[in-house]
């Protein structure tokens, strides 16, 4: 059995692991040039945790792992307003919660393909994919350049938000996505400055319907989360531009690490993808492209690692394509209410994670800066880690 997969994120790069140990062959197709360097924070714990030890992929990314000690508010000043110590959290989720760059994760991910059987195994980076077809019980993959399509018995869409296997064989993406009112901005520069002073921190600013949030890497460069305010729709313009107007007026440090960003920087909108169902025939979508939970919910990462597990495990086996409906059906099956939670997480965070004024802000503080209070650390972190991890 080949198994194709358009993808070399989290989700394709796992999958392709997954099924590689299960015997199959697998052939990766990347439209980047080369794995993406920029990507933003994100914490992994819950069903990621759990998923990642019983396939063990684990180890690689404990190994990836940033070390945060706090999450912290501040004014335009720099002026601590609230602060969260991530030790709790750690504590409550049973010791294990991962901070992770995307793109560390992302190389954890390809490292560990390393146990696939390398004749089993082609991974390539800079592929334009001009046709996708299904004939009969097979899939074609026209890629330009190639006189001959890519001929699998299973296609698998691990390509984002913006699934192209996705538009072509379960329709337009207008139909899936349901935006949250915001979008999202990522970038990392080099600048030792700014790293010392923000290491082993994350740091958000405390502003009204904007969020710009700082963390500084293992070597001197700095990684940026941006989150703001936007009508699905309306105009964009330049991303630079525009992430240098929403922000100016909150603090120099921020002014500081937005002068430094790319012409063209990771901004998309935050949204989820709901569909009534991940597989027809022999395509199967997993990660963002099947269920966006958001970037607000946290648990993209872990969802991107339960869904690829959940088909290796439905899917390894199979050794006949009359043998792939039943499968697919029953990795869907597993990973149905691991998404709605995820999903519904992220809907509160969408309405929290952006206060739209000074009550908000101030509700906020007084929140997160309760888990400081004897008895309070434990009920305000239990009540975040249940909603975030079940």
């Amino acid at each position: 059995m080949k198994a194709i997969i358009i993808g070399a994120g989290i989700a394709g790069l796992v999958a392709a692991r997954q099924l590689g140990l299960a015997g199959w062959n697998v052939l990766v197709l990347e439209r980047s040039a080369a794995p993406r360097p920029d990507g933003y924070m994100m914490d992994f714990f819950g069903p990621g945790i759990e998923a990642s030890e019983r396939i063990g992929l684990y180890p690689y990314l404990a190994q990836a792992a940033h070390r945060v000690q706090a999450a912290q508010y501040v004014d335009r000043r720099g002026k601590p307003t609230a602060s969260l110590d991530y030790s709790k959290f750690s504590d409550l989720a049973g010791g294990k919660v991962l901070t992770l760059l995307r793109p560390d994760m992302e190389a954890a991910a390809r490292e560990a393909l390393k146990e696939v059987d390398a004749s089993r195994l082609d991974l390539r980076y800079g592929v334009d994919i001009d046709r996708l077809e299904v004939r009969g019980q097979q899939v074609h993959v026209g890629i330009k350049g190639q006189s001959q399509p890519e001929v699998g018995d299973l296609l698998v869409g691990a390509d984002g938000i913006h699934s192209a296997v996705r538009a072509r064989f379960f329709g337009p993406e207008t139909e899936v996505l349901r935006p949250l009112g915001m979008r999202a901005a990522a970038f990392i520069v080099r600048d030792p400055e700014l790293n010392r002073q923000y290491k082993n921190r994350f740091v958000l600013t405390d502003t009204v319907d904007r969020t710009a949030g700082i963390y500084g890497l293992r070597s001197d460069e700095v990684a940026s989360f941006l989150v703001y305010r936007h009508e699905h729709g309306a105009p964009l313009g330049s991303a630079r531009d525009r992430l240098r107007s929403i922000f100016a007026g909150c603090g120099a440090q921020v002014d500081r690490l937005l002068m430094q960003c790319p012409e063209d920087p990771y901004d998309d909108a935050v949204a989820q993808v709901v569909m009534d169902s991940w597989h027809a025939g022999p395509v199967v979508l997993i990660g963002d492209a099947a269920a966006a939970v958001s970037l607000l919910a946290g648990q993209g990462g872990a969802m991107a690692v339960c869904a690829a597990a959940a088909l290796g495990d439905a899917v390894g086996g199979v050794t006949d394509p009359g043998q792939l409906k039943p499968a697919l059906a029953r990795y869907e099956q597993a990973m149905r209410p691991k998404i709605a939670t995820a999903q519904a997480s992220g809907r509160r965070a969408a309405n929290s994670f952006l206060p739209r004024n000074q009550l908000g802000l101030w509700i906020r503080r007084i929140i997160v800066n309760s888990t400081h209070l004897p008895g309070m650390d434990r009920l305000v972190a239990r009540q975040i880690v249940k909603r975030l991890a079940k």
